[in-house]
């Protein structure tokens, strides 16, 4: 969960989500104290910043944090180290620093021990983060920076919004998903008891439960497979009915022949098996075409987004049977009709 500070009110006009500076340090350490479903409570401060080494600068999101944050959403340093207990109370010009941030700044050097500055202030960095990658709806999570939260507010953010023990933003994890909601009324009670907050008043922060949106777009990502699936079953329906058009096109055509085969010898079952084969050969051949397709198209996304592909053999396979079942399916009408012809009747067929 993320509790954020509140809206002002000032004349009766309310301010926007974050105008009135309500949360402090001591906020996150009584949550972390004496809510029972709590384990962690991070406090922070961010900032946009550019961030400046030898002739290249980057812009980023740097964030006044502990390693409580880090631990908090589950995001361990993989080369160097994180912060001492010290350095974390500390102004240390030390950092933390993700993978975008060594990608655009140290391309060919191991970032540990090297120097950069933020906002024109040298930092030392001191650890690099495992990657995160790209939230669903847009932003790096990687082009982000750590320092100590009192270097943050004293050198970064400046200015008197965040001075003294005031913070911007508290990460709060529960001690299971289970405890979520119950962690969300505990923080709730804890803060309004805390800013003196009477019943009927509306709380100076905000609580926001992630796990709502993970459950929003659980939702859409449901609704926009129903949506695929709808559109995917439109087209095989046309694509069977295509085949079943095309084989009694077949079956029609070569009336005279399916006679002359009746009339030396071949079975009714003869007849069904030579026409369903033929009508799951056409869709299997649609099928690895559009199996090719799919993954050319995926080489060509790739290349031009430089997104990873992986490609799974399982739904190759899938895609297959699908193509021959509907085959079978559609293709077993024109094959049974031409299996059932007299082949008397159909010698004479001109």
């Amino acid at each position: 969960m993320i509790v954020s500070n509140g809206a002002s009110v000032s004349g009766g006009v309310r301010g926007g989500a974050g105008s009135k500076v309500s949360l402090t340090v001591a906020d996150a350490q009584a949550i972390e104290q004496d809510a029972f479903s709590v384990i962690i409570a991070a406090p922070s401060v961010n900032s946009l910043a550019q961030v400046i080494r030898g002739n290249s600068n980057w812009q980023s999101r740097i964030y006044g944090a502990g390693n409580d944050y880090l631990r908090a959403r589950d995001w361990p340093v993989v080369s160097g180290r994180g912060f001492s207990e010290q350095e974390e109370r500390s102004p240390a010009k030390l950092a933390i620093i993700g993978q975008t941030i060594v990608k655009k700044l140290f391309p060919d050097v191991d970032p540990i021990g090297q120097a950069m500055r933020i906002k024109n202030v040298p930092f030392t960095i001191i650890g690099t983060l495992t990657s995160k990658g790209e939230i669903p709806f847009g932003g790096d999570q990687d082009n982000v920076i750590f320092v100590p939260i009192a270097t943050a507010k004293g050198r970064i953010i400046g200015g008197n919004r965040f001075r003294g023990s005031y913070i911007q933003e508290i990460t709060v994890k529960a001690a299971s998903s289970d405890l979520v909601a119950r962690a969300e009324r505990e923080v709730t009670e804890i803060l309004r008891g805390r800013h003196r907050i009477n019943p009927g008043k509306l709380d100076d922060f905000r609580v926001r439960n992630l796990t709502q949106l993970m459950d929003a777009r659980a939702q859409s990502e449901r609704t926009m497979s129903l949506l695929l699936a709808s559109v995917a079953g439109i087209s095989l329906l046309v694509g069977g009915i295509g085949i079943m058009n095309i084989m009694l096109v077949s079956v029609t055509e070569r009336t005279r022949e399916i006679g002359l085969r009746m009339a030396v010898g071949a079975k009714r079952k003869d007849i069904l098996l030579q026409f369903v084969t033929e009508a799951v050969a056409v869709s299997l051949i649609g099928g690895f075409i559009g199996i090719a397709i799919g993954l050319g198209g995926s080489v060509v996304a790739a290349q031009i987004g430089d997104w990873p592909i992986v490609s799974s053999p399982g739904a190759a396979m899938l895609a297959i049977g699908f193509s021959a079942f509907v085959g079978i399916f559609f293709g077993y009408y024109p094959a049974y009709k031409a299996s059932r012809l007299d082949p008397i009747t159909a010698l004479r067929r001109e």
